[in-house]
């Protein structure tokens, strides 16, 4: 199964696919949408949802997971970063793809198994876990591939239990 995993913000959205059966994982494509800051914000989602629109069609994904809106101090930052989230969850559903929702203490735990982790122990897991020489860069790559793990993980873990029921 192939799972595009997004991490989402305004000025930088990173995403992350990672193909497997939620134990032997590989790394398939990582990077990030980048939208310029002088831009105004509904042509920011625009170019987001485009470029989303595009990485979809050129790798075809089976699944997507999301991280989930982390309520900072900043609450111009969060509104920000939430309507990105909303246009990343709908250029996903236009696409038809199921989507899965994480929360940040759900993705550190499925990665570190540890729901404090700091992002220094997350991102040297992802590396391990997917079998890399170096951390992926930019950060927020590698956030998009700890989600895309966590969704396999989680999906893993689902089907084992489904099989004892």
């Amino acid at each position: 199964m192939l799972v595009l995993g997004i991490d989402p913000g305004l000025a930088i959205t990173g995403y992350g696919l990672v193909e497997g059966d939620g134990q032997n994982l590989a790394l398939v494509e990582y990077g990030v949408v980048r939208t310029p800051a002088k831009t105004p914000t509904a042509d920011r989602l625009v170019q987001l949802h485009t470029e989303l629109g595009q990485i979809l069609a050129e790798t075809k994904p089976d699944e997507a997971a999301v991280e989930e809106l982390f309520f900072s101090t900043n609450a111009r930052t969060a509104i920000l970063v939430g309507q990105a989230r909303g246009v990343a969850l709908l250029t996903l559903a236009e696409a038809g793809l199921p989507i899965a929702e994480y929360t940040p203490l759900q993705i550190k735990q499925a990665i570190t198994g540890y729901g404090q982790a700091d992002k220094a122990q997350v991102q040297e897991m992802v590396r391990l876990l997917l079998g890399l020489v170096e951390i992926p860069r930019p950060d927020d790559a590698a956030d998009a591939l700890a989600v895309s793990i966590c969704h396999h993980h989680s999906m893993h873990l689902t089907r084992l239990i489904q099989l004892q029921s």
